[in-house]
């Protein structure tokens, strides 16, 4: 098999280009430094540590972009044995994708009134995370450490499989903020200083929403150009930009819940805003 396809896939990253190595080497340690300054305001930013919105942000940060991009620079550059990088990688990999799907879903319920909705996109997260994941994983150690042209090419495949699936899974979750909220624009009445404030919020939402699903495309299109290197190394850049992102717009969002006289009241509203500074 070519090595264009499989260099760094299979252990280090042998090319000699040096702008392929620059260009990595700053997406991790853009990633590295964007979790590093989301560590630091999701501590100043919360009273109390509990509830899902908080665990999924910190969960997403310390066990997903942060050893997700440390295991890049381990295994790219031959540093340290190759199953502690790949093992690294692995679960960097589960929290950051699967946590900040879970980031996005813990404020869905503020734009979507619907029970039934956030419990059909919950359902869709664990059978995405079981169904993605899992095979995946296999197929990542066997490509690793068996090495043979069939796990290889497995792997390939899989890597296409899992990267699309969660896409699509944003896509969705994405697609139901920015539909939802273009709902709520046009019942808010743009008459008060208040109003615009809230509308502005509520753009920044529709922004960011739109903005992570061109950040997908992006990688969907290195995916398929088979820049294996460049996109494994720009989804942990990626994924720490929306996390910066959701974290800024989302918790805005309480505010904007808490100063909205015609918010529908109910179950459906926020629990842990009161968690927020």
């Amino acid at each position: 098999m070519s090595d264009v396809f499989t260099n760094g896939m299979i252990g280090e990253y042998s090319g000699n280009d040096f702008t392929t190595r620059a260009t990595f080497t700053a997406f991790l340690a853009i990633a590295l430094y964007n979790s590093i300054e989301q560590l630091v305001l999701i501590f100043a930013s919360f009273r109390r540590y509990n509830g899902l919105y908080f665990w999924s942000l910190l969960l997403s940060t310390v066990l997903g972009v942060i050893p997700q991009s440390l295991s890049f620079i381990l295994k790219y550059y031959d540093v340290g044995p190759l199953w502690f990088s790949v093992t690294l990688s692995t679960i960097g990999w589960y929290f950051m994708v699967t946590g900040q799907a879970l980031v996005l879903f813990s404020r869905l319920n503020i734009v979507v009134q619907d029970l039934a909705i956030s419990h059909r996109v919950l359902a869709m997260i664990i059978m995405d995370a079981f169904a993605l994941h899992v095979p995946t994983t296999v197929l990542t150690y066997g490509s690793n450490f068996i090495c043979t042209p069939a796990w290889v090419h497995g792997y390939m495949v899989m890597e296409r499989i899992e990267l699309t699936g969660f896409c699509l899974q944003e896509f969705i979750i994405s697609g139901l903020y920015i539909s939802n909220t273009i709902k709520i624009l046009r019942m808010s009445p743009p008459d008060s200083h208040r109003h615009n404030m809230n509308r502005k919020i509520m753009y920044q939402l529709l922004a960011i929403n739109a903005l992570i699903i061109m950040m997908d495309i992006i990688l969907l299109v290195f995916e398929y150009l088979n820049y294996f290197v460049i996109q494994t190394t720009l989804k942990s850049m990626v994924y720490s930009i929306k996390l910066k992102l959701e974290f800024g717009v989302l918790s805005r969002l309480v505010h904007f819940v808490q100063s909205q006289d015609s918010w529908p009241s109910g179950p459906h509203e926020p629990r842990e805003s009161e968690d927020l500074l």
